[in-house]
């Protein structure tokens, strides 16, 4: 037996590292593919807004389809941001394949519509204010035609639009827009940006939930009251006829619960169902039933059931629309953070055109433009600073509420704000490209996303609702032809009143109506939106939502030191020469002139300040890690640690002492050598970054175990990393580039969860094999597509504020799952009467009703306490 149980585990363990390696891998080569993709195109992916899913079973059913279309590499739909991430190969399906395999579920995929262009036609739709009559049109024609570059207009003075044609090599849209209102008309660009046009989508939909709501609870009240006379006797008489009550009805059930008909309609389509079925199987059972008695009175009198369910059918159908009202309006909410980052652009800019300053719109901004921005002014694209000095509040991207200098040579990021200084740039990333875009667009795909632990929720909604049906049926049935033998005394009486076909009815439409998959389904994404819509907001980038899981399992934690830990640019601490200082500082100033290393450059910049420059250089041989070897006035010239100078054969022995004493107080030693002669050590220190020391003390506290990587020895590295708080048994030392990856496998290796810190530079290879990669590198390019989350401000307090986020969202989640499991799990049965026999309590469908149309509503409420958190 404990054989079997250690090769059980055994065989477990090696499981887990295969599932990890192969992650690692994955990663790797979507890092690696990143680039590749865009140079290659096989590779594209589009996030695709859908209308008209009301529950996961919907996304389920999208998703399938999408994965069944030759040429879609992958596919993740989410109903809680009601979208859907699409990879797919270029060169085997086009876009319009993705729509068209979204469209034929019946569902509707919300793009904005493009009709085709040549290869150097631009195509563009403008609403023009005032063009009311074809008069209007003819003036507006004319002047745009007279315009060198235009291909092709289109004008409709009905709807007051123009859709224009036009060779960019020729023309541009500030151009176009100046003929128009050079011709008397205002011009406004309808860009079709898909966040207007589903932010347009969803003010619809709320707009007719909102009046169908209205109308519904206006006629279902009256429906009410004409059901129950003995309990309202002012109500007139006519109101409690049957035939009144049944036309009162119809326009509740088939007008204001349409939606759930069309739905039904689409599942089964799709051979499938969904909510949809479950609210309109209920409500049709309900009104049908009634319609039945009223038309057929003296058949249902005979057999003991004369009731009616009119009031049922009514307020369910209008409770449920309430619900749907409601939980479209908080789910607006949860994308607030991508709202607001979208609103950081201006709308317009100066730039200098031809030697003159002139206002243009933002889209129309070109690389190389200079953009002059006024003091108080949001910038609008990324650029270098050429003329002028001034600060910036960078806050709406990176959190740090502290304003940034700013002058010539300086970046400037689209979306901040320019404080009390003039400034000229030069852009250079505009549109799609800028940083702020860049964000926009990862913090989409994060909350596009799918979680892990959403799988369960899946699987259980791709079965709930044929399960429910049977359950209703099975409850039905039970009631109807067992009811009598299992009840008796008070609980009997009040079956037999009712009579067992209404009695069993009643039960059916409760299972049917209480049920809710929707809350399943909302779970999750609900909680990832708000997560990393809160994180985007305080500069921490959560890439997506199996980051966001992994990072709340992390135990171990890899920082690399410089310029993570340290700020990377150390400097000259200590000289010692054997013979002449300034003869050591020429020698090895000329051996790191034009070095970007940082302790290369904290040499040549010692050496300046005492007068001293460096000479020619030649031979240069630079090894990795280690030192540097080439030729300083015909004489050979190593430079670098003192390992690298032992291993040249190189004495540097009566150096040891002063080595060792500024090693142990964390100082970087290089040793400078000429014709095979030490001439001296130059001591180097990196100081600690600010809250450097609080982040690993707030890890530490978290039970996560700490670690610091770096290229230094052993004593300079156990020096700073006393200095942190991390015991030394957790320093890894003189680890060259190219091994920190192995050290993050070896920790792996030991059942840790780990994450590297870095810069996302030299890092890029330890950031993809770790579990998590978190690259700090204050928004650069590199760091945003290197690591799974992203610090936007060189603070490495934000790893445990990253951390944090993760554990609080992954709770929110788990209560989220835990109340719609709960809540399915008790009020399924309880509807099917299993209290009735004991307690005599049977729900009735509108209380039913009530609770599904609020449980969904509960989960996006639960998720959007996360606003109000604080990490």
């Amino acid at each position: 037996m404990a054989g079997k149980k250690h090769i059980s585990k055994s065989k477990g363990k090696n499981a887990k590292h295969t599932v990890r390696a192969k992650k690692a891998a994955k990663r790797e080569l979507n890092i690696n593919h990143l680039t590749h993709a865009s140079q290659s195109g096989k590779e594209k992916t589009i996030i695709v807004p859908i209308r008209g899913m009301h529950c996961a079973s919907c996304a389920v059913t999208v998703e399938k389809a999408l994965k069944k279309t030759s040429g879609i590499m992958a596919a993740s739909v989410n109903y809680g941001t009601e979208r859907a991430t699409v990879t797919f190969d270029p060169t085997k399906v086009q876009e319009t394949d993705v729509y068209k395999a979204i469209n034929s579920t019946g569902y509707k995929a919300l793009v904005a519509p493009k009709p085709a262009t040549s290869e150097r036609a631009e195509f563009v739709r403008l609403k023009v204010l005032g063009m009311h009559s074809p008069h209007c049109v003819e003036i507006v024609e004319k002047a745009l035609k007279k315009l060198d570059g235009i291909q092709n207009v289109s004008l409709n003075y009905a709807n007051e639009r123009a859709e224009i044609k036009f060779d960019p090599s020729h023309i541009d849209l500030t151009a176009i827009k100046n003929a128009i209102k050079g011709s008397g008309y205002t011009p406004i660009e309808e860009t079709g940006n898909i966040a207007d046009l589903e932010q347009q989508a969803r003010d619809r939909e709320m707009y007719e939930l909102k009046k169908k709501f209205i109308i519904g609870a206006l006629l279902s009240t009256v429906i009410l009251l004409g059901s129950f006379p003995e309990f309202f006797p002012f109500v007139p008489d006519f109101l409690t006829n049957l035939y009144v009550l049944l036309i009162l009805t119809a326009p509740v059930q088939f007008w204001v619960g349409w939606q759930f008909y069309s739905s039904t309609w689409v599942a089964l389509k799709n051979r499938t169902a969904d909510m949809n079925t479950l609210i309109a199987i209920g409500t049709t059972a309900a009104y049908l039933y009634s319609a039945l008695v009223t038309l057929f009175p003296e058949f249902f009198i005979a057999r003991g059931s004369i009731g009616v369910y009119y009031d049922t059918a009514a307020i369910i159908t209008t409770l449920i629309i309430l619900g749907r009202y409601i939980e479209a309006k908080a789910k607006g909410k949860t994308s607030a953070a991508i709202k607001k980052l979208m609103q950081l652009q201006p709308k317009t800019a100066r730039v200098l055109r031809n030697g003159k300053e002139i206002t243009i719109e933002v889209d129309d901004i070109r690389v190389g433009d200079i953009v002059i921005v006024r003091p108080g002014e949001r910038i609008p694209v990324d650029g270098t600073i050429t003329e002028g000095t001034s600060y910036a509040d960078e806050s709406m991207l990176t959190g740090e509420s502290k304003p940034v200098d700013k002058k010539p040579g300086d970046r400037l990021f689209g979306g901040t704000i320019n404080g009390n200084g003039l400034l000229r740039f030069r852009a250079e990333k505009v549109g799609k490209d800028t940083t702020l875009a860049h964000i926009i667009r990862l913090v989409e795909e994060a909350q596009g996303s799918k979680a892990p632990i959403q799988r369960l929720a899946d699987r259980v909604s791709a079965y709930f609702v044929p399960v429910v049906i049977v359950i209703a049926l099975l409850s039905f049935a039970a009631w109807y032809f067992l009811g009598q033998a299992w009840l008796s005394g008070d609980q009997l009486g009040a079956y037999e009143k009712l009579g067992k076909l209404v009695f069993s009815l009643s039960v059916f439409i409760a299972v049917l109506i209480i049920a809710c998959p929707c809350a399943l389904g909302l779970a999750t994404p609900t909680a990832i939106m708000v997560g990393t819509g809160k994180g985007a907001e305080q500069g921490v980038l959560i890439k997506s939502g199996e980051a966001l899981e992994t990072a709340y399992k992390l135990n171990a934690i890899i920082f690399d030191k410089t310029g993570t830990l340290t700020k990377g640019k150390p400097e000259v601490t200590d000289v010692f020469a054997v013979a002449d200082e300034n003869r050591l500082l020429e020698v090895a100033a000329s051996a790191e002139k034009g070095s970007e290393h940082p302790i290369g450059q904290a040499i040549v910049n010692h050496a300046k300040k005492k007068g001293i420059a460096g000479k020619e250089f030649k031979d240069f041989k630079a090894v990795p890690g280690k030192g540097l070897i080439g030729s300083y006035q015909k004489k050979k010239a190593v430079l670098g640690n003192p390992e690298f100078l032992r291993e040249q054969k190189i004495d540097v022995s009566f150096l040891e002492a002063k080595i060792s004493e500024f090693q142990k107080q964390g100082k970087t030693t290089i040793v400078a050598a000429l014709d095979g002669k030490a001439e001296g050590v130059i001591a180097v220190a990196d100081t600690i970054t600010e809250g450097a020391k609080e982040a690993v003390a707030e890890l530490q506290r978290k039970k996560i175990d700490v670690y610091m990587i770096t290229g230094d020895n052993k004593e300079t590295a156990e020096a700073i990393a006393g200095q942190l708080g991390i015991p030394a048994d957790k320093v890894f030392a003189q680890v060259l580039p190219e091994e920190k990856e192995k050290k993050v496998k070896e920790l792996q290796a030991k059942g840790k969860v780990v994450a590297m810190i870095g810069d996302g530079i030299n890092d890029a290879p330890a950031l993809a094999t770790a579990d998590i990669g978190i690259a700090v590198g204050s928004g650069t390019d590199v760091a945003l597509e290197t690591g799974n989350i992203v610090l936007m401000r060189n603070d490495v307090r934000d790893v445990p504020k990253a951390i944090e986020l993760s554990r609080y969202t992954i709770r929110k989640i788990k209560q989220n799952l835990f109340w719609a499991f709960i809540y399915n799990i008790v009020g399924i049965p309880i509807a099917a009467g299993i209290l009735f026999p004991y307690f005599g309590f049977l729900l009735n469908p509108m209380i039913a009703a009530a609770a599904m149309a609020f449980s969904s509503v509960s989960v996006v409420m639960n998720s959007l306490l996360m606003r109000a958190h604080k990490i």
